[in-house]
C-alpha cells in the first residue's frame, strides 16, 4: 500500500467527539493486520485491544485437537479486546487476521485507564458489544438452519462491508474453518457461485462481479446482522 490510512475510519472512534478521539489518539498506534496475525491467544493475558480500520479479524474457539471453528467476525465497525472491556484478562478464543489491512493499537493497561464509564466510548462499546452477541446468535442460527451457498454469501458480502473493495484474499482453508465444512465443499460452492457469475475465485483471491445477486442468494441473516449494527451504532433504540 502506498499510504497508511487515516485512524479515522474505524466506525467506533468516528463516533467520538473531536476532544475524546484527541486524547485517546495520543495512546492510538497504527499497526498492520498481516494475515493469520494473532491479536490475541487462547487463554494468554490479552496485552492490547485494537480498532480495525479495514480488513477482517476472527474470534475462533479453538478444540484439545487443535480443530478451530469461526464464531465471529471483526471488521472496521468495530473493536477487537471485549473480554477486556468487559473485565477479563483472557479468554479461551483466539483472535487473528483473516483477511490483511490495519488497525489502531493500544495498550490494555492505558485502555482500561482510558475508557471509563462517562465516556462516549464507554457507551458505544455497551452497544457495540450488544451488536456483536447478535451477529455471534444470527451466525449460530444461520449455520444450523441454512444452506452453505446462502452461508457463503453471506459471509463475503459481509467481508466486503469491512474492505471497501471488490476484491479481496480469501483462502479455501477460511472458507472451510467459516462454513464448517471440509475444503472438498468449499470448492463445491465456490464453483456454482461462480458459474452463476456473482463472483471470481481464484488463486485464494475472490472478486465480486454481482453484489445484488449476491444478496439476493444469500439468506435474510445478513440484512439482519446488517441492520443490528447499524441500529445499535448510529445510536437508534
Amino acid at each position: 500500500m502506498s499510504s497508511s490510512p487515516e485512524p479515522i475510519q474505524n466506525r467506533l472512534l468516528a463516533t467520538l467527539p473531536n476532544q475524546e478521539y484527541e486524547n485517546l489518539l495520543l495512546n492510538l498506534e497504527l499497526v498492520p493486520l498481516e494475515f493469520k496475525k494473532i491479536l490475541y491467544d487462547v487463554n494468554q493475558p490479552i496485552q492490547y485491544v485494537y480498532f480495525p480500520l479495514y480488513g477482517v479479524v476472527s474470534l475462533v474457539t479453538i478444540m484439545e485437537d487443535g480443530s478451530s471453528a469461526e464464531v465471529g467476525t471483526v471488521g472496521n465497525e468495530g473493536f477487537v479486546g471485549l473480554p477486556v472491556f468487559l473485565g477479563a484478562e483472557q479468554i479461551p478464543g483466539q483472535a487473528f487476521a483473516q483477511v490483511p489491512g490495519y488497525a489502531m493499537r493500544m495498550d490494555t493497561k492505558v485502555f482500561k485507564d482510558k475508557v471509563k464509564s462517562e465516556t462516549v466510548l464507554f457507551n458505544m462499546l455497551q452497544r457495540y458489544t450488544q451488536a456483536l452477541f447478535n451477529q455471534i446468535a444470527q451466525t449460530a442460527a444461520c449455520n444450523r438452519l441454512h444452506t452453505i451457498e446462502e452461508r457463503f454469501c453471506r459471509w463475503v458480502l459481509m467481508t466486503q462491508d469491512r474492505v471497501h473493495t471488490d476484491q479481496f484474499p480469501l483462502t479455501q482453508e477460511f472458507l472451510s474453518q467459516m462454513l464448517g465444512v471440509r475444503r472438498a465443499a468449499v470448492n463445491k460452492v465456490a464453483t456454482t457461485i461462480q458459474k452463476a457469475g456473482l463472483i471470481q475465485y481464484q488463486r485464494g483471491k475472490m472478486t465480486i462481479l454481482d453484489r445484488e445477486g449476491l444478496e439476493s442468494s444469500s439468506c435474510e441473516c445478513y440484512g439482519i446482522i446488517k441492520a443490528e449494527f447499524d441500529r445499535l451504532l448510529d445510536g437508534n433504540n
